[in-house]
């Protein structure tokens, strides 16, 4: 049940192997035997009764995988170790990180350090253009997608698990779904690497790469860090930003690693027999393994932390559209942005940011389409944390 053919089967598709594919019922005999229908001298042949042209490197897959088990797979089980660490990780250290930040926002309202988030009013200043804000409503539609389908995948005993199955008519089409958006995904990720290229080696922007504009970690990031949690605890004041912050730094390379990471686990998963013609079946339950919890990590981190840093947290519950509308109030960008607003005014150039608030209809679509988008993330988050 911890693999995709028990996973299909219990979300109803009637095509889904089941142990009588793979164990003949009338003749169940163990792998030793050399009758057994999965013994090493028929595993291959018994894989295509369903996988016509899978090979012997293919039927290395092992359907009864134990990943906390160095015993059955070394390979296997390191990974798996080697994921949960990560989790742990990740989710330990941004896990204090919000916590931390959220009592320090409290703290901070009521003693009127944090203003509330404004929307409307006074000129605003263009912080995002319509090709990062077109890019990132594509990240969010295949990013919700991908996650509402995947979830379902990989809890297939629960009942919302069915529902949405059911909502995406039945695991077929869902699976479909969720091939296309990885797709869409791989799609974006070259189109960003492309925009990205051209503004830096045709338009000669390399400030985008070596500049105070980068989202190349530096060692300030590293200060900063420092200072917020100083300023978490009291110790010392909250450090002023740039262009970007450490944690959407932190964001923006989580995609490159996520892409990587599920895109080519999910290719693999996608067409097994193929990537089973040079490499051996035991990668496909790497591949499953790295693909599941590499999923969790994704929309923990986005839909808790990702969250929270941008919407959730005091000084900007319940959400900030800035990057569906694509500008901030000059006076919010003075608060959150100092060291970029101070340099743009010694530079002349604050002036070619400013333009018009974004229009009343333009804003309310934002929040509807932002508050859907927290309440999906958030209710998915629940029913995950309550499948256990």
């Amino acid at each position: 049940m911890s693999t995709p053919h028990g996973q299909a089967a219990m979300l109803g598709l009637a095509s889904a192997p089941t142990c009588a594919n793979c164990h003949n019922p009338h003749l169940a005999l163990p792998p030793t035997n050399p009758l057994s229908r999965v013994s090493p001298e028929h595993r291959t042949a018994t894989c295509r009764g369903c996988h016509t042209s899978s090979s012997p490197k293919f039927a290395g897959f092992d359907p009864h995988p134990q990943p906390g088990n160095p015993a059955r797979s070394a390979l296997v089980a390191g990974v798996h170790y080697f994921m949960v660490a990560l989790l742990v990780g990740v989710f330990g250290f941004f896990g204090l990180h919000t916590l931390l930040w959220l009592q320090r926002s409290f703290v901070g309202r009521l003693r009127g350090e944090l203003p509330p988030l404004k929307h409307f009013g006074g000129p605003h200043v263009l912080r995002f253009t319509v090709v990062d804000r077109l890019t990132h409503l594509t990240v969010i539609l295949s990013f919700m997608l991908l996650a509402l389908t995947g979830l379902a995948l990989m809890h297939p005993g629960y009942g919302w698990a069915r529902a949405i199955t059911g909502f995406f008519g039945g695991v077929h089409t869902m699976h479909i779904v969720h091939v296309v958006n990885g797709g869409i995904t791989f799609a974006y990720f070259f189109f960003h690497l492309c925009y990205m290229g051209y503004r830096v080696l045709v338009k000669k922007q390399r400030y985008r790469i070596f500049g105070v504009d980068s989202l190349v970690p530096t060692w300030t990031d590293i200060k900063d860090i420092w200072s917020n949690f100083r300023w978490f605890v009291y110790l010392g004041p909250q450090p002023k930003m740039d262009r970007w912050t450490y944690w959407e730094k932190f964001d923006y390379w989580a995609v490159f690693w996520g892409v990587a990471i599920i895109g080519v686990s999910g290719l693999m998963l996608a067409a097994p027999v193929f990537f089973t013609r040079f490499i051996p079946g035991i990668w496909l339950n790497v591949a499953f393994i790295v693909h599941s919890e590499e999923a969790i990590l994704a929309t923990g981190f986005i839909f808790i932390f990702h969250f929270f840093h941008n919407h959730l947290r005091p000084e900007k519950f319940p959400i900030d559209v800035s990057i569906l509308t694509g500008r901030v109030p000059l006076d919010r960008f003075k608060e959150e942005r100092p060291l970029q607003y101070q340099r743009l005014v010694n530079e002349g150039t604050l002036e070619r940011l400013i333009v018009p608030p974004p229009s009343v209809w333009l804003t309310t679509i934002s929040v509807i389409f932002g508050l859907a988008v927290i309440v999906t993330g958030l209710t998915l988050v629940a029913l995950v944390i309550a499948a256990g």
